[in-house]
């Protein structure tokens, strides 16, 4: 494997315009946006389907992919150094720390930032690398699968008086708005550090970002140990891909039915982030 592996260097560039349009829309989190109902209505449809398509295109992905990369780049580094005789796990810590030293800073000037996520999901990395390949895969794939939801499902299965426990983030929200509406500049970065970080990390979790970002660790480490960003391995990643499309369109619709089924929340919930987490990895693997 060469120095610089040029899909893996497109695929982060695409991850990263990817987010920076879905936060554009989104005004960075800042969501506060012009009245449209003096609009006319070409423009009005036009918006809906800029804002849809985007979310569908990349809502989910993007940083999906960005993680998946951010494994295969631990590997890159770890073989680097296990290859000069060195452990690089003590100093990738040591990254993840910078990392999340950077992360905060990052937070105090936008609320939605990843990288404090990723400081903390990443030390998963350096915890299983030595582990064998077939180990690493089952742990992933348990991940993905969303062990705590999945938890609260069967629970619900199980009790019908069980409910599924959220983080609430409301008054967090709020008060990140009203910094970055009525506050001075000071204001917004103490508010945004503090109320905005803790609305950011629990969204994830109540969003299954958490365990899906560590599962994307780990298929990038596997990525790189199988050298699957290779020429020689298009028929591996054809097979691949023939397999996510006839997963993605089952899941998908099968997202949009459940709540016409399912009716109770405590259900709805932990199946809903499951089938979205599965339905999601299988749209980037064929995109």
């Amino acid at each position: 494997m060469s120095s610089r592996v040029d899909v893996a260097d497109v695929m982060r560039g695409l991850a990263v315009m990817g987010i920076l349009l879905l936060h554009s829309i989104e005004h960075f989190n800042f969501y506060s946006f012009p009245d449209t109902s003096a609009q006319c209505t070409w423009l009005n449809f036009t918006d809906k389907v800029i804002w849809d398509g985007l979310f569908f295109l990349l809502g989910g992905k993007a940083y999906a992919i960005f993680a998946l990369l951010f494994g295969f780049s631990f590997y890159i580094q770890e073989r680097n150094s296990r290859l000069r005789g060195k452990d690089f796990r003590g100093r990738f810590c040591w990254r993840l720390f910078l990392l999340l030293l950077l992360g905060n800073i990052n937070a105090m000037f936008f609320t939605a930032e990843v990288l404090v996520l990723y400081a903390l999901a990443g030390f998963i990395l350096p915890l299983l690398c030595s582990l064998k390949d077939k180990y690493l895969m089952w742990i992933a794939v348990v991940l993905l699968f969303q062990p705590v939801p999945l938890f609260y499902l069967l629970r619900a299965l199980i009790d019908p008086t069980f409910e599924t426990p959220t983080i609430p983030t409301g008054h967090f929200w709020a008060a990140t708005f009203d910094a970055q509406t009525n506050g001075d500049f000071w204001d917004m970065l103490r508010v945004n550090l503090w109320e905005g970080q803790l609305a950011s990390l629990a969204w994830a979790w109540d969003n299954g970002r958490v365990f899906q970002t560590m599962a994307l660790f780990l298929f990038g480490l596997l990525a790189g140990r199988r050298n699957l960003f290779s020429e020689d391995k298009l028929a591996f990643w054809a097979r691949l891909l023939a397999g996510a499309l006839m997963a993605f369109f089952p899941l998908y619709g099968l997202a949009g039915m459940l709540p016409d089924y399912v009716t109770e929340r405590s259900l709805l919930s932990p199946l809903m982030l499951i089938v979205s987490s599965l339905h999601k990895f299988a749209f980037i693997v064929f995109t």
